[in-house]
């Protein structure tokens, strides 16, 4: 199969694509409506359709929401480097800017949710709250894999990270995931998902367009930096500084929404955020839901962010 051209990913729809400068790279985002930002940042193999339903709910009810391939992915710059979260978070807080407004609030999911929760952290001026879909704090996360390493409990954080780990290898990740014209990626979405969801056509129509993006050149090699960074980094001096920075509570309030069925961020781990939580903040669960909210619940996902963002003070 022929790699797909990058502009691929810019489907049609009733939104708007442009490429904006920030960060000292080039971005692609699609957006919709107009009000205060909304900026919908995605996880591990996805890129900006994934919000695809939240970007009009989202603009229906009067807010500007945009979506965003992040660094590497979709139709966005793929530079050889970058994927630390020092650089990533420059990217968000730039784009923020870039677009024009003081402040956005941040929706992210799962590896986007980790970035929403850095960037307001390290960059807050530019964020007005944080919403994590099947996510948990960086912190969180990092405490819960030694936590349960030795656990054979089925409910096992560092087993279900297990890609973590296996993304540290050199160029065998890489192929794994692209072979089969990307099937790897329609198995990871099935493991993952509910299998009520993982049933319908809309998951069939998911799993394509996931497909069709991971084989855009150079987004499976990008798209495994997150994680060698995220693991490479506790063994070096800028993972004790990052560890340091981001040690604290965020000045804004936090909505965390998570699937009851999540085999990757368990809800327990996600619950652990705790500690750096924001005022006026919120922990909701969807059942029958997995580590996909904003596929598998699009309307009840659409909803619960709407009402927590009508919520926030002016």
């Amino acid at each position: 199969m022929r790699a797909p051209d990058p502009s691929s990913v810019r489907i049609d729809g009733p939104w708007t694509h442009r490429d904006v400068s920030a960060n000292g790279i080039r971005l692609h985002v699609a957006e919709a409506g107009s009000g205060p930002m909304v900026l919908l940042l995605h996880g591990f193999a996805g890129f900006w359709w994934v919000w695809r339903h939240q970007l009009l709910t989202l603009a229906d009810a009067g807010y500007r929401a945009v979506a965003v391939d992040l660094r590497g992915y979709g139709d966005s710059d793929k530079p050889p480097r970058g994927y630390d979260a020092w650089t990533l978070s420059g990217d968000v807080a730039g784009l923020v800017r870039a677009l024009g407004e003081p402040r956005a609030h941040l929706v992210g999911h799962a590896w986007g949710g980790l970035l929403a929760w850095t960037v307001a952290t390290l960059h807050p001026r530019v964020v007005g709250s944080v919403s994590v879909l099947a996510g948990a704090h960086p912190l969180a996360l990092r405490a819960a894999i030694p936590r349960t390493a030795l656990r054979r409990h089925p409910r096992n954080q560092a087993r279900a990270l297990g890609q973590l780990f296996r993304a540290q290898l050199p160029l065998l990740p890489e192929r794994g995931l692209v072979r089969a014209e990307a099937a790897a990626v329609e198995r990871w979405l099935r493991e993952l998902a509910h299998p009520r969801w993982a049933a319908t056509p809309d998951f069939a129509d998911t799993a394509r367009r996931l497909r069709a993006a991971m084989l855009v050149p150079h987004v499976a090699h990008s798209a495994l930096e997150y994680y060698r960074w995220a693991f490479r980094a506790q063994f070096r001096g800028e993972g004790r500084r990052f560890t340091g920075a981001v040690d604290a509570r965020v000045r804004v309030p936090v909505l965390q929404l998570h699937g009851e069925a999540d085999p990757c961020v368990l809800p327990a781990t996600a619950r652990d955020s705790a500690p750096w939580l924001g005022p006026r903040s919120r922990f909701e669960t969807l059942p029958d839901v997995g580590h996909f909210p904003q596929l598998e619940a699009a309307s009840r996902t659409g909803a619960t962010l709407t009402a927590f963002l009508a919520g926030l003070p002016d």
